[in-house]
């Protein structure tokens, strides 16, 4: 009789558990239908939106979670978007501006409208932050006055200074005009919002807590201990991907790794790890941007299985859907980086040189790189650029003659180098 109880017992928690992965499955598609209904997106923002707001229940289980960033011109939508990403995400607000204090002192998600001017004077700290704390583990030490009560025979308190520790990985989505700084914007997913004549759209009122779309979508992302957010949120589960991911890496990448193995610690068999990894790994993601797009990912994959096993539906894709996004974005961002960043057009100047080993004076090869790329800025000079190809490692030898340096440049190291920004 105990074992038939057992057996029910079992057999009702894992009907509860499906009820709420299909609850789960049925969140996504109620956020990208409103999305869809209050904003005019690019159709592949809706789902990265998405993912990125369910994601925010449970960041704090992946090692890094990406910054969202939009930016647009004036009347795009972008305050609207944020707002209802602030609603629909793990305890959000939206902010006009955003202090030190505030970052290591709020809980929750981030979002921050008008966010201007970060590399300016008196914005070190915060622009400090923010370049790290995208990252789990990051946290900020201040000084706390407290006060005790005096030695014995002596009325009143005392003061003395303690140590506070404040976790600032939280969930961030900034939005403004005028972009994003390079090395911030380097840990940010970023969209670029387009003015929408869609007045079925824009002249929508903003009643987000009136919605009963998204009020049910909240309620059920935001219910105590829900069995789909702690079976996929589980801190063992999703290392254990990462592991095996790390595992695979090694594999495909070092011929001295000849096998990995997953284990009863994730979700999913060898072969659905193995599909997926292979996917990622053929998109050419990698380094940081693969850093930010895995969260993602791993949502959207879970979601299909959710789809598949639970729903019986066929054709849903929306793990091809998402590495494809984020593979453009990143082609995007490279093409970006190829035209701006002055280390990648050195490196690519270098590239189209015929390789020879004749010294060349810096100054020479500085009026090359010129007509090569037609800069003409006043700091780009012979001790910039030398500086330069010395820290890019593009300099085989070097030695002073006369009254300037004289370089073999490495043509060939370029050669190589050029191949992670084509």
């Amino acid at each position: 009789m105990d074992e038939k109880i057992e057996e029910l017992k079992s057999i009702e928690q894992l009907e509860e558990l499906k009820k709420q992965r299909i609850l789960f499955y049925q969140c996504h598609e109620g956020i990208v239908d409103r999305l869809k209904y209050y904003c005019d997106l690019k159709e592949d923002s809706y789902l990265l939106d998405c993912l990125w707001i369910l994601g925010t229940y449970f960041h704090h289980n992946f090692p890094t979670f990406p910054y969202l960033f939009f930016n647009a011109m004036k009347g795009s939508g972008k305050t609207r978007l944020l707002k209802l990403i602030a609603f629909l995400s793990k305890d959000g607000e939206v902010l006009n501006s955003l202090t030190e204090a505030v970052l290591f002192r709020e809980r929750g998600t981030l979002c921050i409208d008008e966010f201007e001017n970060i590399s300016r004077a008196g914005k070190e700290n915060l622009k400090e932050l923010l370049n790290s704390c995208y990252k789990k583990g990051t946290k900020v030490k201040r000084l706390k006055k407290v006060k005790n009560v005096k030695t014995e025979g002596v009325s009143g308190l005392s003061e003395e200074q303690v140590v506070e520790k404040f976790e600032v990985y939280r969930p961030i989505a900034m939005a403004n005009i005028w972009g994003m700084e390079d090395v911030l914007g380097d840990r940010c997913i970023t969209q670029i919002l387009e003015k929408s004549d869609k007045a079925d759209i824009i002249n929508l009122v903003e009643i987000f807590d009136t919605d009963d779309v998204l009020v049910n979508i909240k309620n059920t992302l935001n219910a105590p201990k829900s069995p789909v957010l702690c079976s996929l949120c589980s801190v063992v589960s999703l290392y254990s991907v990462y592991k095996c991911w790390n595992d695979f890496t090694k594999l495909n990448y070092i011929t001295t790794h000849t096998t990995y193995t997953t284990n009863n610690y994730t979700n999913y068999t060898k072969e659905e790890l193995e599909e997926l990894f292979n996917k990622i790994k053929e998109s050419g993601i990698d380094g940081r941007n693969l850093e930010l797009s895995f969260p993602l990912i791993l949502i959207a994959f879970e979601l299909d299985k959710i789809a598949k096993n639970d729903l019986m539906l066929e054709n849903i894709e929306l793990t091809n859907t998402i590495i494809k996004t984020m593979k453009e974005l990143v082609s995007e961002r490279k093409s970006e980086e190829f035209l701006e960043n002055k280390d990648v057009l050195i490196i690519d100047f270098l590239s189209q040189e015929i390789p020879n080993n004749n010294y060349i004076s810096v100054s020479a090869l500085l009026q090359r790189f010129k007509d090569f790329t037609g800069l003409n800025e006043e700091n780009i000079n012979a001790w910039w650029f030398g500086r330069r190809l010395k820290t890019l490692k593009m300099v085989k030898e070097r030695k002073r003659e006369g009254q300037g340096v004289k370089i073999i440049p490495n043509y060939e190291h370029a050669q190589e180098k050029i191949k992670m920004f084509r």
